[in-house]
This record gives structure tokens, sequence and C-alpha cells, in this order.
């Protein structure tokens, strides 16, 4: 999942840490989610939109259906 969480944080001056704790998360989850690791759950996304006042879909993006791995 790609997502604009970091050019988001840093256009609202917050730090990783300063993000974790208005989220109720840990700074290891924002880097996590950052980096593409983590998909945060629903309540998360929407806690994420609600502080930089946009909408889960401008932030998260799922990756092309050709990208996901195949199993045959």
């Amino acid at each position: 999942m790609q997502n604009t969480l970091p050019d988001l944080r840093r256009a609202h001056g917050l730090s990783q840490d300063g993000l974790a704790r208005a989220a109720g998360v840990s700074r290891q989850t924002i880097i996590s989610i950052e980096k593409g690791r983590y998909a945060p759950n629903l309540a998360l996304a929407f806690t994420l939109a609600q502080i930089f006042g946009t909408t889960i879909e401008s932030m998260f993006t799922p990756d092309p259906p050709d990208a996901a791995p195949h199993h045959p």
C-alpha cells in the first residue's frame, strides 16, 4: 500500500514521535506505515485522516493488482 503520510506529516510540522503521540500509537508504528511495511487498521486510518483533516482515500492507495504476488 502506498501512502502520503510522510508528506502530510512534514507539511503539518509533525515529527514521527509527535504524530505517534497524537494518534495514540508508537513511533515504530508510524515508521512502519510510512515505509509501507504496515497497513493501519481502519480505526487508525480514520484517526490519521482526522489529524490531517483529509480522507483515508487521499492518504492511502492500494498497490496495483499486477504488483500483488501471484499464487498458482
